[in-house]
């Protein structure tokens, strides 16, 4: 079973000075798109970053009033952003498929 969108969301600034991979997965627990590509994006994920020790995936609940969403100027879900040492290297918008999140993934040499 995949872990749940977090209600709870790190600081913005704290997403900018992070050092290594960073993938930021927006979302909800209840969206039909979102939880038709999990197992697309779980699985890219997963496979890029076996040997990235300094690499993370955070699953963070999108929506109204919702600061990081906004500041990555989210529109859909799912939404993944791929960040390295905090600048945005690509992004990729409801993939259909898990070789979408990889190429996402390659930008940022995971």
């Amino acid at each position: 079973m995949s872990t749940p969108y977090a209600s709870t969301q790190p600081e913005r600034a704290a997403i900018d000075a992070a050092s290594g991979i960073v993938v930021l997965d927006f979302g909800t627990n209840w969206c039909g798109f979102c939880r038709a590509a999990e197992p697309l994006i779980d699985e890219a994920v997963a496979e890029a970053m076996a040997g990235q020790p300094a690499a993370s995936h955070i699953k963070v609940e999108d929506g109204p009033g919702r600061p990081l969403g906004r500041s990555f100027r989210v529109k859909l879900w799912p939404t993944v952003v791929v960040l390295k040492d905090g600048q945005e290297v690509a992004r990729v918008v409801r993939p259909g498929d898990a070789g979408a999140v990889r190429e996402a993934l390659a930008k940022a040499g995971a």
